[in-house]
């Protein structure tokens, strides 16, 4: 059994339900000696935080971490570092008249199926809730790889039918959307408007990026950094699928096309001229910028009467009351960051033990 760990050397593991007393993370292999402190974690956490704008839930979470071990006198101590932030405005009572229903694309159905039993309250561990963890692990490792000048950043990319065509960084913190297109960013805050007037949610992707990555991490063959990517993204509540690079696209290629010829640099170094291998070639990282997409689908949890079954499959009628994303790319978008730092960190570290 198992499933809530997550890396080999820089090693997580999330703990805490939806409506539970807390949430949180413990983080094993931090190197010591790491400027820590609170404040560092909580950058992330904010950007996670629900209830920053009519684009994410009501619910009021101020989310404050608090740090019980692994960090002495603002440095880390070599120690397995925990992190927990405790739930504070949770409303149980919302799940009440649902509690024997099954929620038409949530995990109800297959948790029960798997464990027996499930925690009905906003779906448990199953609930996005539990990402929190992850995004205070994230706040670790980002300052970790800061140490050697790594890079991380991300923003919505796509929103429904809407394409961003334009990266222009300082905007992604200015507009609710976390969208890096200040032409597009209010047509995505309209739509959002518009689907949570109709009791209805929108999908749609991110793109996380990762500059000054050296080249060389990575673990052939079954760890391939690219593999690592994927199975951190998809882990992620409502991620269904992962592109690097060209991705998909590729597919429409030729090779002549796709492939990024090598060139050397002014400065010595041996780079490419185009970037369609998102900064990835045979599982290691090339030293090109790290591009990964991530596609969201539309939140489960809408207004609208939809029809299901109960516990005893006899169909019903269900309406999900309470407070609800009608989008989760804006919050999609520091939870896609960390995943990302949490691979990089930890294939880091893995790459300072792979040579003499």
């Amino acid at each position: 059994m198992g499933g809530s760990s997550f890396g080999t050397l820089f090693r997580i593991t999330t703990f805490g339900e939806s409506h539970g007393p807390a949430v949180g993370v413990v983080v094993d292999g931090c190197p010591a000696g790491l400027e820590l402190d609170e404040v560092v974690v909580q950058r992330d956490l904010d950007r996670r935080r629900v209830g920053q704008s009519r684009m994410t839930s009501a619910r009021n979470e101020p989310d404050a971490v608090r740090i019980l071990s692994g960090v002495f006198e603002g440095r880390t101590t070599g120690t397995p570092i925990a992190l927990m932030v405790e739930n504070t405005n949770a409303r149980s009572q919302d799940y009440d008249t649902i509690k024997d229903l099954y929620r038409p694309g949530h995990a109800d159905y297959t948790w029960e199926a798997k464990f027996g039993l499930r925690d009905y309250r906003g779906g448990g561990r199953s609930s996005a809730r539990e990402t929190v963890g992850r995004v205070a692990a994230g706040g670790v490792a980002r300052a970790l790889l800061g140490t050697i000048g790594v890079r991380v950043f991300g923003y919505t990319t796509q929103l429904a039918h809407l394409h961003a065509k334009q990266l222009v960084e300082d905007e992604i913190e200015r507009n609710p959307m976390r969208c890096a297109d200040p032409e597009v960013a209010p047509q995505m805050v309209a739509l959002v408007e518009q689907a949570r007037r109709d009791l209805d949610s929108l999908g749609g992707v991110v793109e996380v990026r990762a500059s000054n990555v050296p080249p060389g991490l990575g673990e052939p063959v079954f760890d391939k950094l690219d593999a690592d990517i994927g199975k951190a993204m998809l882990s992620i509540p409502a991620v269904k699928g992962v592109e690097i690079g060209a991705g998909f696209d590729a597919a429409h290629h030729r090779g002549s096309q796709n492939n990024d010829p090598f060139e050397r640099r002014a400065d010595g170094t041996i780079g490419t001229a185009t970037n369609h291998a998102g900064g990835i070639l045979g599982g290691i990282s090339t030293g090109e910028e790290l591009i990964v997409r991530v596609a969201a689908k539309p939140p489960a949890s809408i207004a609208q009467e939809q029809q299901t079954v109960n516990r005893m499959g006899e169909s019903a009628l269900i309406t999900v009351k309470g407070r609800h994303d009608p989008t989760v790319l804006p919050r999609l978008v520091p939870v896609a960051e960390a995943m990302l730092l949490l691979v990089l960190a930890d294939h880091w570290l893995r790459q300072r033990a792979a040579r003499v």
